[in-house]
């Protein structure tokens, strides 16, 4: 389990979600109001485009200056950097998991395997293990909150426009299993939209590069969400 556990306890978290970053974040300051109010920033992945240290910490001060209480996971276009920066300051969830206000944050990074080579792909066997690592140790009854960068298979939020369902079965049974109150993902950035596993709501709220993110609002046993778009791109 990674660093930072707090223990207090709200009504409601509010947490918003910026995905498919890739080092293009110049909406962040349009967004302002909405990451100030915020009690979480969650980064699902593909925070640069190919980047290293330097264009990941880029894209975390700008998020940072309104608003420090960050957790992330690397995705497949992420250099291995990237998930070395964000464990040096203690924001990284693949195969982790940390437990903030009441509420125990599981994290998957990577993807499975594209049809271009990228650099952080698994097997579904491979994303089982990651996902059971990161949920080893996880107090019993938590409520989880899911930040994975691959969708789980067969919803609205892996369809690929081809017309093809490309999410991982290893999330989905994950999901189906543990039924963490919400799963924030991203990769597909076609697919956009909400969906439902049980009682698990699913939101790919589309590309932070185009200005689009997630707005939650989450309490122990029921959450509210919508995708949103960046006043400067509206």
């Amino acid at each position: 389990m990674i660093g930072r556990a707090r223990f207090r306890y709200y009504l409601s978290m509010k947490i918003i979600s910026l995905t498919d970053i890739h080092s293009k974040f110049d909406s962040v300051d349009s967004i302002a109001e909405d990451l100030r109010a915020a009690d979480l920033v969650l980064l699902p992945g593909d925070l640069t485009m190919f980047g290293r240290r330097d264009a990941v910490v880029e894209v975390v001060d700008a998020v940072r200056q309104y608003n420090d209480a960050i957790y992330a996971v690397m995705g497949n276009c992420d250099y291995p950097e990237v998930e070395a920066y964000l464990t040096e300051k203690g924001m990284c969830l693949h195969r982790s998991h940390a437990v903030v206000d009441g509420f125990a944050l599981v994290g998957l990074g990577g993807s499975l395997a594209c049809p271009v080579p990228t650099l952080n792909e698994w097997t579904e066997d491979e994303t089982r293990e990651h996902l059971e690592a990161a949920v080893s140790g996880v107090p019993e009854g938590t409520p989880m909150i899911l930040v994975s960068h691959q969708p789980a298979r067969d919803t609205a939020v892996d369809l690929a426009g081809i017309g093809l369902h490309v999410g991982s079965a290893a999330v989905r049974e994950f999901i189906e299993q543990h039924q963490p109150r919400i799963c924030f993902s991203g990769h597909i950035h076609e697919a956009q939209g909400v969906d439902a596993i049980g009682e698990t709501t699913l939101i790919n709220p589309g590309p932070f590069m185009e200005g689009k993110y997630a707005w939650a609002e989450v309490t122990a046993d029921s959450c509210s969400v919508e995708a949103r778009i960046a006043p400067d791109q509206a």
